[in-house]
């Protein structure tokens, strides 16, 4: 049987890398081995000139089309480039025109939390998202319950929209890089941590009273990340907590350093469409305090502690209990352990390769 080429959407390697093109670039290589493995050539991931993220383009081959950029490059050469194959596009954007096009749309944030993307943001991506429901593409999401968003916002039903998972295991991929703990004077299971790009839905602004009470105690509280305003808003960054401690954005090593030595892991966003730093967390032994919201509840089931996002006090009451806890605080490291290692990035590819056979055979 002759199998059709399969091409890859690389617009993401053009990109500064958050949670989707994490996504994309672990997937991307888990992809390249699943698929030979499966009798296929690998996947030719298809980029403009410009290439932003270097990182596991060794593992896939790469190929530069076309003249333009952005979403010119992707939505006029892109197709063309791809007409006698199928195109799978792993970061939220598409190509309108194509006859066998597979894309993954992460989350339905931008209808459901508007106030967190800036507004052409906003408007570009609610127009794309729609306009993709009207196409010939398959979509895939990443979690049930952003099926359930996405079903609801772009009024098609759930049943049409395929899901898989993602994986946590390139956390562990690099020795830990101890040297970010010395330049913020931080002890091993001496601070608390969290992980977010300072968006206002991912409600960091609600650990205030975390901050204080741990400051209370000399034990920090370190939080990781920054925002992209040609993304989010930046609203609500005046109300982040004053008693933390920011070390902005890290590397994959300081930040495997920063989760194997957190004496616990709080993650109080209000929405996401899978949840990642939670399940990096997990797979580095550090307990987790994660906001009550279904998706968190899908991705970590029973490993995680689970607060009303909304309530300062209640988060703090957990977050403190796990520090004086030591027995509950191993249990549910050994927990975390356990459920993190159930989501692989190779086990979400075998489920793409699956959904992209199925659909264009």
């Amino acid at each position: 049987m002759v199998r059709p080429d399969i091409y890859v959407n690389g617009r993401f390697l053009t990109q500064p890398l958050s949670g989707v093109q994490r996504f994309a670039l672990e997937i991307n290589a888990a992809l390249a081995h699943v698929s030979v493995a499966n009798g296929y050539s690998a996947p030719v991931t298809l980029t403009p000139n410009t290439v932003l993220l270097e990182q596991k383009v060794n593992e896939y081959p790469v190929r530069a089309v076309g003249r333009q950029r952005g979403q010119l490059w992707e939505q006029f050469e892109l197709p063309w480039a791809t007409r006698k194959g199928i195109l799978i596009n792993l970061g939220n954007t598409a190509p309108l025109l194509g006859r066998r096009h597979i894309v993954i749309i992460h989350d339905a944030g931008v209808f459901s939390q508007p106030n967190s993307y800036s507004w052409k943001f906003r408007t570009w991506y609610r127009v794309l998202l729609t306009l993709l429901r009207y196409s010939r593409a398959h979509l895939i999401t990443v979690s049930h319950f952003s099926r359930s968003e996405l079903s609801k916002y772009l009024r098609i039903p759930a049943e049409q929209i395929s899901v898989i998972s993602e994986g946590a295991e390139h956390i562990k991929s690099q020795a830990a890089d101890g040297s970010i703990l010395k330049r913020h004077s931080l002890r091993s299971q001496g601070y608390v941590l969290a992980v977010g790009n300072l968006a206002p839905h991912k409600n960091l602004a609600q650990l205030s009273h975390l901050a204080d009470a741990l400051a209370q105690r000399g034990t920090p509280l370190v939080i990781s990340g920054s925002v992209n305003t040609t993304v989010f808003s930046d609203h609500g960054k005046q109300t982040l907590p004053k008693a933390a401690v920011y070390v902005g954005r890290v590397s994959d090593k300081e930040l495997r350093a920063l989760y194997e030595n957190a004496a616990c892991f709080v993650f109080p966003s209000l929405y996401e469409g899978f949840g990642l730093p939670p399940l990096e967390a997990m797979l580095c032994g550090c307990p987790v305090v994660a906001a009550d919201i279904p998706v968190l509840r899908e991705i970590c089931g029973e490993a995680a502690y689970y607060v009303n996002p909304h309530d300062p006090e209640a988060i703090t009451r957990s977050v403190l209990h796990i520090l004086d806890t030591p027995i509950q605080a191993q249990e549910m490291r050994q927990a975390g352990l356990s459920r993190a290692a159930a989501f692989t990035w190779e086990k979400a590819a075998r489920s793409l390769l699956q959904i992209t056979e199925a659909v264009f055979s």
